[in-house]
């Protein structure tokens, strides 16, 4: 890899600017080195002539390394390298190009610059050459991390206001994605740092292997656009192997890389900024390395094509949409149906499906407040509060006694026993106490057909989002459909509940209810209330907008559940998915207004029978072709012993039509056709298995055990019993998605706002 973007640079520069790697004044850089590989290569290449050499190695190659050890190293490597190349022997001659500094705070403050300073007066000097040079080529592996899990890392990321401001001006203020975290990944800083380093006045190349998901991730759209504007022609080598697929998809995507190193896409990008180049935007040159191959054999190919300048690659020239789409491009069609979210929430005047919605919760203490078992949660939660509280009373101590030492060193980071989330810390500082609240105790569901006992509590969820409106109460009842957010691998995954849901339930979940509550204080309580009762209206979460134009279409008698479960049927439409998959990666779903009334009331009853099924799935009848095995008859006595569950497999990986349930009991003749109800890139089934196993918890060694949830509703079978109804649950799915109506969209059948 490091020799295919080292003889691409060198074979751009020549095509672009006349100019070689060897040339005198151009400037090399790898910005992140590790043991400096790239100059090393560089130096093995042939690339630079002999009588270059000198000249290059003590001018005009660079490196930037943080970590000490890697500095070291790669100094020696490098030197080591070059002196294995000159031909006479002469002195030796240490590496002066190598500097210990974090690259990205070249060019921030005056204090940042004078990191390592004191403890290697040589390096200010070096940073000092550095930072006069020309820079005609940025070369490297740039890390990658959007930064810390939680705070018990006590490691938050380093800030870069002048470099996190320069992303904010470009790559964040041309997209359109509401969330833009991942602009603010280190590998995303490494290109725009290198952007604005390249030699202003000449120009150059910066070529990356990097994580390659800005590719077609709607957060870096933005990111893409600022590409083409400021790159005259820009060549993508995409080699695949993104491992946070599923499925068909998974295999595709295949080996990485880097290994089992990384779980990303792995991209090989050169950019290249040409003064003299008059296009306003960039040409595009993409090429993917194909699909189902392993790590070795693309390896193999990258070997074989040595360049970007191999005619045998035969890259494709890409054209962007209006949008940033740069791969699997939106159609046009999708834009004129009506949203189903609107753009403000609880707005009742909104051209829209639904008045509000909602992201599934995020604790960020799953461990913690989820369990199977009531009895532990409680344990877990009230240890939590504890150890907070003792953590409060502690800072809250020292903060009197040496106001001048305040700060979060007080506290004790034991991931065992809480984690540490910004709004714990906050509450912590203000010195807000936390008790255990009866009231926050709710059945959830945690992920597709696993229900959790849940602690709901504002102090303990980290995000409720607008979960508190939708289920107020563990006693509310509400109907909600939650498909996945935008910018999912898996495609548009869909499932109804009528309980609290994760924030990753079947993705990153947004949820759309039948129903939201809006709370009202009781300001003139009469003799009957309690001092502080309040009272919860029920409004619709349909608007009433999609209602009248539902009306004018399919006549008075539709009604808002008929277009909500309208909603849920059309969703699951295999016509409305696969022709608008790329959209419904990028964007939440939209959703036309059929023409004819008996198609809306086919979609409207399809989706009350798929909500029915996947609701009350617990419920539905074991599957009658499935057959159970038992090795021997449990005795009433030990019935939760002789049904517990550990870890349920298949007996090979391919083989799926038997589970094996525990050493007793085995579940046979399972129908192909169950597997082809897929939620979030996973059968329902495989969604059992997934979940219904004994899990510890790393950190905190907090166990969660799925047979916990069988003595809870006193049934000894309700694992066994759950495979058999969505065995069942998942072939009635399949043939009622089968019997939707056809939907063709090369005709008029919708109605635009």
């Amino acid at each position: 890899v490091v020799d295919f973007i080292i003889h691409s640079v060198n074979d751009v520069l020549k095509k672009e600017f006349g100019r070689s790697i060897s040339d005198e004044n151009i400037h090399i850089l790898d910005p992140f080195t590790g043991t400096g590989t790239f100059i090393t290569r560089l130096l093995q290449s042939g690339l630079i002539k002999q009588e270059d050499l000198k000249r290059k190695y003590a001018n005009e190659l660079h490196a930037n390394e943080i970590v000490l050890l890697a500095y070291y190293i790669a100094a020696v490597n490098i030197e080591n390298a070059y002196h294995d190349q000159i031909q006479e022997t002469e002195e030796y001659q240490s590496f002066e190009g190598i500097v210990l500094t974090d690259t990205f705070q070249l060019g921030e403050t005056h204090e940042s610059e004078k990191l390592f300073s004191e403890m290697f007066p040589q390096n200010s000097a070096r940073v000092a050459a550095q930072k006069k040079a020309p820079l005609r080529v940025i070369m490297g592996n740039p890390p990658y991390s959007i930064g810390q899990k939680s705070a018990n890392d006590n490691a938050q990321n380093q800030k870069y206001n002048k470099l996190d401001g320069d992303i904010a001006k470009t790559y964040a203020k041309l997209s359109t994605a509401g969330l833009n975290k991942s602009l603010y990944d280190a590998y995303i800083k490494a290109f725009r740092w290198s952007t604005d380093r390249l030699d202003p006045k000449n120009g150059g190349v910066i070529a990356f292997v990097s994580n390659g998901a800005w590719l077609d991730s709607n957060s870096t759209d933005g990111f893409r656009k600022a590409l083409e504007k400021e790159f005259s022609s820009i060549w993508v080598f995409n080699t695949r192997g993104n491992a946070r697929t599923q499925g068909e998809l998974r295999r595709k995507e295949a080996g990485n890389l880097f290994g089992g190193g990384s779980r990303t896409p792995i991209a090989i990008t050169l950019l290249v900024k040409n003064p003299n180049t008059k296009t306003k935007k960039a040409t595009i040159h993409y090429h993917d390395i194909g699909n189902y191959l392993n790590r070795e054999e693309k390896l193999v190919i990258i070997n074989k094509f040595k360049s970007v300048s191999n005619a045998e690659m035969q890259w494709k020239a890409l054209e962007p949409n209006t949008e940033g789409d740069w791969l699997n491009q939106r159609n046009e069609i999708f834009e004129t149906f009506i949203p189903i979210a609107p753009d403000k929430k609880f707005d009742v005047n909104s051209n829209s499906y639904f008045v509000p919605f909602s992201l599934g919760l995020a604790s960020n203490r799953d461990a913690w407040v989820y369990n199977s078992s009531m009895n532990e949660l409680k344990k877990n939660i009230t240890k939590s509060i504890e150890f907070y509280n003792q953590q409060r009373i502690k800072f809250q101590t020292a903060k009197s006694s040496e106001p001048k030492l305040i700060g979060k060193n007080f506290v004790s980071y034991d991931s065992r026993k809480l984690n540490w989330t910004d709004t714990v810390i906050r509450d912590l500082e203000k010195n807000l106490k936390y008790e255990y609240e009866n009231s926050s105790e709710y059945t959830s569901l945690y992920r597709p057909f696993f229900k959790q006992n849940l602690y709901f509590s504002k102090n303990l969820i980290h995000r409720k989002y607008q979960q508190e409106k939708i289920f107020p109460t563990p006693n509310h009842s509400n109907t909600v459909i939650c498909v996945s957010s935008v910018g999912s691998n898996k495609g548009l995954a869909v499932l109804i509940s009528n309980h609290i849901v994760d924030l990753h339930f079947n993705g990153d979940s947004q949820c759309f209810p039948l129903y939201y509550y809006e709370e009202r204080q009781k300001n003139s309580p009469n003799l009957f209330d309690a001092p502080s009762e309040s009272e919860y209206i029920r409004r619709d979460g349909v608007s009433d907008f999609i209602l009248e134009r539902a009306k004018k279409i399919y006549g008075k008698n539709v009604g808002k559940e008929d277009i909500f479960y309208y909603v849920y049927g059309i969703l699951h439409s295999p016509d409305y998915r696969a022709t608008f998959a790329n959209d419904l990666k990028k964007m939440l779903p939209r959703i036309p207004l059929v023409d004819e009334p008996r198609d809306f009331w086919k979609f409207s009853k399809a989706g009350r029978a798929l909500a029915e099924l996947h609701i009350n799935y617990e419920s539905v009848p074991a599957y009658s072709g499935a057959e159970v095995s038992l090795l021997q008859n449990p005795k009433t006595a030990e019935l939760f012993d002789f049904y517990k569950v550990h870890k349920m497999k298949f007996p090979k990986k391919d083989q799926k039509d038997k589970i094996i349930y525990n050493s007793k009991i085995t579940i046979e003749k399972i129908p192909a056709k169950a597997y082809e109800y897929v939620v979030n890139g996973k059968s329902a089934i495989e969604w059992i298995l997934d979940r219904y196993q004994v899990k510890i918890h790393k950190d905190s060694g907090i166990k969660n055990d799925p047979n916990d949830w069988a003595i809870e509703v006193n049934n000894p079978r309700y694992i066994l019993d759950l495979i058999l109804s969505v065995i069942n649950v998942s072939v009635q799915t399949v043939d009622i998605v089968n019997g939707l109506p056809e939907l063709k969209f090369e005709e008029k059948i919708v109605e635009t706002v």
